[in-house]
């Protein structure tokens, strides 16, 4: 029997074994044999091997000698149920198999704690881990690869969490690359790209009362408001553990119910936003450690405050160090270039079709859930992964089976993840930003649909910015473009984005978008957050349009919140903030503005002339609670308009976008006659049919300005 160790740059190598020291002799540069006077049918009792370095004087370590574990003695960390369920795509919980894992390991001479490593890759000759605990040469710790599964694996004794790794891969092409790992629950803050070992969370939640309502809750039928953040650039220089204080502060003072992250999983390159992630299960450490995440998604969760995060399944980036042709062969990617190569972006599109690829990118999503407690994914760039002519002209992307469009293997994907999500955490959102007509996306998978909670409305977003950015006087020939979304409101599940995607690349924002000199600029930004909170559906405000920032979102640059205590125009931000608080405010306390959001019973159109008509309005309903909204796109204000109402009786003003705390009084003091009731007064129905309604109420309504009223 013989005994073989491998043990670079040791000069003296020895097997403890039942109390007696066998020498072991050097065989190859770096491995070590002994021959034992022991039958080979005799299994081989526990054993350690005494290492003895030699002083090395031009790095400055003395000679040093230890006493460790065999790697090889030990039975794989990643068992034949679990191979079978990683070879199927049906591992839910690949961060538990996969990876880099900190364990103590039993053995006959005591426990051993260590690290174990393993890494699916298919097509690879060879994987060896590298890193800070063997000088990142590539010789100590030579992976196995388990039977026909792909998953290669090695448990090293003394490996600790901290410590950096790769996996270098001998790939399929002959190349020899290292690599990040996939699975790694930690990565170094870039421009560094090595993984880091993780031990198991010591974090102690504190959210779980929060968890209990969100699980016993239909977040559809509650109030939602998402405020969006790039995290980098709220405000430059906090990290997580300060964000939970600023942000949760700042989000409860203003009253959105969710923040929604841009994404935070490890990305090289912080002008992509996070959209190019290398890391699907490592929160970026530019802002702080895995936990330090974990207490920022508390703290928010104790303010009662949702934390939603993007997601991005869509496509990953090329870096050679990531997942790019990860075993020298297209791995995660699709092996066809009219399928694998995103046009737009320049990045690599997953293999939906590859069992393996799915059940990584639903293990990440399932991660971020279990692990970080988020509340729900808003997944990107869904309609490029559903068309496989996105983006690509005629005879540049390739028919599915059928001789379709439709990428019927991201269909199914979709599918599966939305099941997988929703079955596991009661509660939790995926929404999904799709930017086409494909039918059903939030329409429940047993029915045919895609299974999401929620789609981006970006029609709705498209159509109302076009209508309020033209001139006044030019609207009435384009009344259409603002209550076209009403005619298929029901038809998804919507969600009204005003997204970061907005405010960049030489759109403008909200304010610069609107006509006019500054108060009409600052009443029609007032004027579209009315029609978006009262509109069916649920919101999302990118940072900053919440006080009408006048520049374009830069993520190297936080924003401006000096425009709200100085300037000419201060007075018109405060405004816009006071008026977004408010608006949260009142969608808090009505259910009718909320509790039927999705549903075609909690809406009812109200006529108010032709369909050219500066005037429109809509009543929305709820559990003991009515409110009708009234819009005027008017280029001049009336004394007094007349509307048709649906319920007789006391209707109060809850809210006026032209009140004056929303205005700048040192510049603007209207006629009275033309001011329409301050908040809180209250009209009452008179029996004059107007618009087929058996009772009215006329009031003065300003130009480009919206009144709430609710039924007493």
């Amino acid at each position: 029997m013989a005994v073989r160790a491998l043990r670079p740059h040791a000069d003296a190598v020895s097997v403890l074994i039942d109390g007696v020291e066998h020498p072991m002799d050097e065989q190859v540069d770096g491995l070590w044999v002994v021959a034992l006077n022991r039958p080979a049918t005799e299994p081989l009792p526990d054993y350690r091997l005494r290492v003895h370095y030699p002083a090395d004087p031009a790095h400055g370590a003395a000679d040093r000698e230890f006493v460790v574990a065999d790697p090889y003695r030990f039975a794989p960390t990643v068992t034949e149920d679990e191979l079978a369920l990683i070879a199927a795509g049906r591992h839910r919980r690949l961060w538990q198999v996969l990876g880099a894992r900190v364990m103590t390991r039993d053995t006959g001479l005591g426990p051993v704690s260590g690290t174990a490593f393993a890494v699916w890759a298919p097509a690879a000759k060879g994987v060896v881990v590298v890193g800070d605990f063997e000088g990142w040469e590539g010789r100590f710790a030579p992976m196995r690869r388990l039977g026909h599964s792909g998953v290669w694996e090695v448990f090293l004794p003394g490996v600790r969490a901290g410590e950096l790794y790769k996996f270098r891969i001998r790939g399929a092409d002959g190349g020899l690359v290292d690599k990040a790992d996939p699975l790694a629950r930690a990565a170094e803050p870039p421009p560094a790209t090595a993984s880091v070992v993780v031990g198991d969370a010591a974090f102690a939640w504190s959210d779980d009362e929060w968890l209990g309502r969100r699980a016993a809750t239909d977040p559809l039928s509650e109030p939602m408001s998402i405020y969006e953040v790039h995290l980098g650039s709220w405000r430059p220089g906090s990290g997580y553990r300060a964000l939970a204080v600023e942000l949760a502060d700042y989000v409860e003072q203003a009253g959105f119910t969710h923040v929604e992250l841009l994404p935070v999983a490890a990305h090289p390159y912080g002008g992509s936003w996070g959209y190019q992630v290398t890391s699907y299960f490592a929160p970026t450490a530019r802002w702080g450690s895995p936990d330090d995440f974990r207490f920022l998604v508390d703290s928010l969760h104790r303010r009662g405050i949702g934390v939603l995060l993007d997601w991005v399944p869509a496509h990953f980036p090329r870096d050679a160090w990531a997942l790019a042709r990860f075993d020298g062969s297209p791995t995660y990617e699709h092996p066809d270039p009219q399928r694998g190569d995103h046009p737009d972006w320049g990045t690599l599109v997953f293999d939906y079709g590859r069992r393996e690829v799915a059940d990584f990118l639903i293990a990440s999503a399932l991660y971020w859930l279990d692990e970080f407690h988020v509340d729900g994914l808003r997944v990107d760039a869904v309609a490029s992964m559903l068309y496989l002519d996105y983006s690509r002209a005629p005879g540049q992307w390739t028919p599915n089976v059928h001789g379709g469009l439709e990428n019927l293997e991201a269909v199914a994907f979709l599918r599966e993840l939305n099941d997988a999500v929703h079955r596991s955490h009661a509660g939790v959102l995926t929404i999904a930003e799709e930017s086409t007509s494909w039918p059903g996306v939030t329409r429940d998978t047993a029915s045919g649909g895609l299974g999401f909670s929620l789609k981006w409305n970006m029609g709705w977003m498209h159509d109302t910015l076009g209508y309020l950015a033209r001139d006044v006087a030019d609207r009435a020939f384009h009344h259409h473009e603002i209550t076209f979304s009403l005619m298929y409101a029901f038809n998804e599940r919507f969600l009204l984005p005003l997204s970061h995607d907005e405010v960049v690349h030489e759109k403008g924002t909200l304010w610069t978008r609107m006509s006019g000199d500054a108060d009409a600029k600052a009443r029609t930004v007032r004027f579209f957050l009315a029609y978006q909170w009262s509109h069916p559906g649920k919101q999302l405000l990118f940072m900053g349009q919440e006080f009408g920032q006048t520049a374009e979102w830069a993520d190297d640059r936080g924003v401006d919140w000096h425009e709200l205590d100085a300037g000419p125009d201060a007075g018109r931000h405060r405004g816009i903030a006071r008026f977004v608080a408010d608006l949260n405010r009142l969608c808090r306390t009505h259910p009718a503005l909320y509790e039927r959001d999705v549903r075609a019973d909690g809406y009812e159109w109200l006529s108010a002339g032709d369909s050219s008509s500066p005037v429109f309005g809509f009543c929305r309903h709820g559990t003991g609670s009515t409110v009708v909204c009234l819009f005027s796109v008017a280029p001049e204000p009336f004394a007094e308009y007349r509307i048709g109402m649906p319920a007789p009786g006391r209707w109060r003003i809850i809210l006026d976008s032209d009140d004056e705390r929303y205005r700048d009084d040192e510049k603007h003091q209207d006629d009275e006659k033309h001011r329409p009731p301050a908040s809180g007064a209250v009209i009452e129905t008179t029996a004059i049919a107007w618009q087929g309604r058996a009772t009215s109420i006329a009031l003065p309504l300003k130009a480009n300005a919206s009144v709430w009223l609710e039924l007493l």
